[in-house]
């Protein structure tokens, strides 16, 4: 693509709108025809842009496309990516990653480049946060499985992690350990994360008798400075909680600072709770007890559900198949003083 750029006497980034067929990237049509002149010259195609050849060298379908809005502002999707890259060379296909940054005109592109290469069996549709989509017609008919989100009506395989399960698992956790008052920052209200652990929350207080209160809830952002706002909120209460339990890791880290600035230890006055088992999970202090996001298995599960469908030819009825995350117990949880 340089020697094409260097030929024709435009930018790269020109080259790469123009060979990948971007719509509405304003590349006049003189420029346009200097990029495919130049490119023709030096016989240059897009790796993925492939013409029929005789039977005998045909490529083989070998592999998934793996499709993301969004790939490198959180660690979530990279591991998904992994599952289904292993599971995948395991039973010997490899996979091509696409990150379209919620751009329109770059998933049209992303999607026409992967419906022309031959060698594609279907595609893993995902998104970085648990949502509703609306599938593009584009995969309408290419063996398609939704990973992280889900669409209405319900017409594809999808896989999304189980958290309502998770928000009850990790509550849980707290009640066994004798806890009946126990605070929750959540997340952003508005996502189905935030919403289905706060249910999850609810049922697990449910199950031991004890009533919500939502005087001891509050919605946070994800991030440590959230948590450790609402921490010093929830620990100012004339009866604060014994245990506090945050929708993800760096809120618990940011409780974990306001409980040492407030003068309770962890886990002796307080116990904290996260989610998501992210890497500096194990390096707190104490180290954090947390609900693993299984982003690693839901990729593995996206990868052989759509082997089964692409390769193997199983009929699959559409539905949402929910992945639950283990407890990882750790030190930062401990019973409640009698």
């Amino acid at each position: 693509m340089t020697d094409v750029a260097r030929i024709a006497g435009v930018s790269q980034s020109s080259v790469s709108l123009v060979l990948n067929e971007m719509s509405g990237s304003r590349i006049s049509p003189e420029t346009q025809a200097k990029v495919l002149e130049a490119a023709h010259k030096i016989g240059y195609k897009l790796p993925s842009v492939r013409h029929e050849a005789p039977p005998e060298t045909r490529i083989e379908k070998d592999t998934i496309a793996f499709i993301v809005d969004e790939i490198s502002t959180s660690p979530h999707p990279v591991v998904s990516l992994d599952g289904v890259r292993d599971f995948a060379f395991e039973q010997g296909f490899l996979t091509s990653a696409h990150a379209t940054r919620s751009n329109p005109d770059l998933e049209d592109a992303v999607l026409r480049s992967v419906l022309r290469d031959p060698s594609i069996i279907g595609v893993i549709y995902a998104t970085i946060f648990t949502r509703k989509v609306k599938v593009p017609k584009l995969l309408k008919d290419i063996p398609t499985v939704l990973l992280n989100c889900y669409a209405e009506p319900r017409q594809h395989m999808a896989i999304v992690p189980g958290e309502v399960a998770g928000g009850f698992a990790a509550t849980a956790h707290l009640t066994s350990l004798g806890h009946r008052r126990i605070g929750f920052i959540n997340g952003e209200p508005w996502m189905d994360a935030a919403a289905d652990r706060l249910k999850g929350y609810k049922q697990a207080l449910a199950t031991v008798d004890v009533a919500f209160d939502e005087t001891l809830v509050r919605d946070g952002d994800w991030l440590p400075l959230r948590g450790y706002e609402a921490g010093l909120d929830l620990l100012s209460m004339q009866s604060p909680p014994t245990a506090i339990f945050c929708g993800n890791d760096l809120m618990a880290i940011g409780v974990m600072e306001a409980a040492a600035e407030k003068g309770f230890r962890v886990p002796e006055d307080l116990s904290v709770m996260g989610y998501d088992d992210q890497e500096l999970a194990r390096y707190t202090h104490p180290p954090l007890s947390t609900l693993v996001l299984p982003n690693y298995e839901m990729g593995q599960k996206a990868a052989e559900t759509l082997i089964d469908m692409a390769v193997h030819g199983k009929s699959l009825r559409p539905m949402t198949i929910k992945v639950d995350g283990p407890l990882v117990v750790r030190t930062s949880t401990a019973k409640k003083k009698s």
